[in-house]
């Protein structure tokens, strides 16, 4: 398992700078929030569900190192960080999931001693964190099922380790699969523009030994006519309650492609990914990020100084392309309609987080 992320005993964050790998692997250690909140923007934290982790374990930094005995400026304080995070990435479904839940912790809690409401804190953090890796557990083993032996996957962007709590989502999957013995090569688009497949997702699948060949996006079409690819499997930043998917821009070509080759287009995530309050994709603030990112390489210039640039960071996805929505709970078939499976959603990460309880 890769340390991507970690909060000690000393109340610092540590944390892999994801921009660097995979040439370098550097840890960046931490006690403000306001690092965290950087971190986030920059992209050295990214994928979903990681962002809430962090954002979570950044709530309680910004607590620990606050020092007031006044309730009134300790609640004022708590908002300040928690907007701070809140406003890093306007999309990610999972980072307004997790300070959500640190709000209502604070809340529910207010009347209590700071260091008390502390305490908490952190360990509503832990369990967002400890949830999120037995999540990925649970969505790869429902995932593996529609895995055969030899099958050959293309994926987007990245949904492993980098990106979650645990063993990731898309590569958790595969992960699960090579477990069972079964055998998978992993076709990897390098996903411009910040190339998360090209620099991650084959550093992760190197590391676990899972065959693989890193492929330009564009390519992924004359694979499938070539019926090269058994099915693609990503991750998602954002689900509505219909079933349209929000994921990194180019998923919606993926899935476009699968639909006229009739290759099986599936999408994994948690629970704590699903907008069950939006009926639509459309509904979803898409985050347009630097033009700096489409115009330079590596900090050099490739484009004159007066290109207009178009660069959003995610596209949507309609549910009718979607073959299956792989979840922690099972593997979801079209008419998709979370709307109504909230509270069972709900009920189900309880009991996780009980079952974590009871190990520890």
């Amino acid at each position: 398992m890769i340390d991507k992320l970690e909060y000690t005993n000393k109340h610092e964050l540590i944390f892999i700078d994801q921009t660097l790998l995979p040439l370098k692997e550097k840890y960046i250690k931490t006690k403000n929030y306001k690092d965290v909140a950087e971190a986030i923007t920059k992209l050295r934290i990214r994928g979903a569900p990681l962002i809430g982790i962090a954002a979570a374990y950044g709530i309680v930094l910004g607590v620990h190192h606050y020092r007031t005995e006044n309730i009134k400026n300790f609640e004022i304080h708590f908002y300040k960080v928690s907007e701070t995070l809140r406003s890093t990435r306007p999309t990610a479904r999972n980072l307004f999931y997790a300070i959500d839940r640190m709000t209502k912790t604070f809340e529910e809690n207010s009347e209590k001693p700071l260091s008390e409401i502390e305490d908490l804190l952190l360990r509503e953090a832990d369990a967002i964190f400890d949830e999120d890796a037995e999540m990925c557990n649970r969505i790869g083993v429902n995932g593996a099922d529609l895995i055969g032996d030899k099958m050959t996957v293309l994926t987007h962007c990245n949904a492993g380790e980098l990106a979650t709590g645990g063993i990731g989502t898309a590569l958790g999957i595969i992960y699960t699969a090579k477990k069972q013995g079964k055998e998978v090569f992993v076709y990897v688009d390098e996903t411009r523009p910040l190339l998360q497949g090209a620099r991650l997702t084959t550093f992760e699948l190197d590391k676990n030994e899972i065959d693989n060949e890193l492929i330009i996006d564009t390519m992924a079409a004359n694979l499938m006519r070539e019926e090269q690819i058994d099915c693609v499997i990503i991750g998602a930043d954002r689900i509505a309650s219909n079933g349209d998917v929000i994921n990194k821009v180019g998923s919606y070509s993926l899935a476009v492609n699968c639909a006229f080759h009739k290759v099986p287009f599936y999408v994994a995530a948690p629970g704590s990914t699903i907008d069950f309050e939006i009926q639509s994709g459309d509904k979803v603030e898409i985050e347009e990020r630097d033009p700096g990112e489409i115009k330079e390489i590596n900090g050099e210039k490739i484009t004159g100084n007066g290109v207009s640039v178009m660069n959003p960071a995610f596209d949507l996805v309609p549910a009718e392309l979607v073959t299956a929505i792989i979840t922690e709970y099972k593997v979801h078939y079209p008419p998709y309609n979370f709307a109504g499976l909230k509270h069972m959603f709900s009920s189900y990460v309880q009991s996780i987080r009980a079952g974590i309880e009871e190990k520890s």
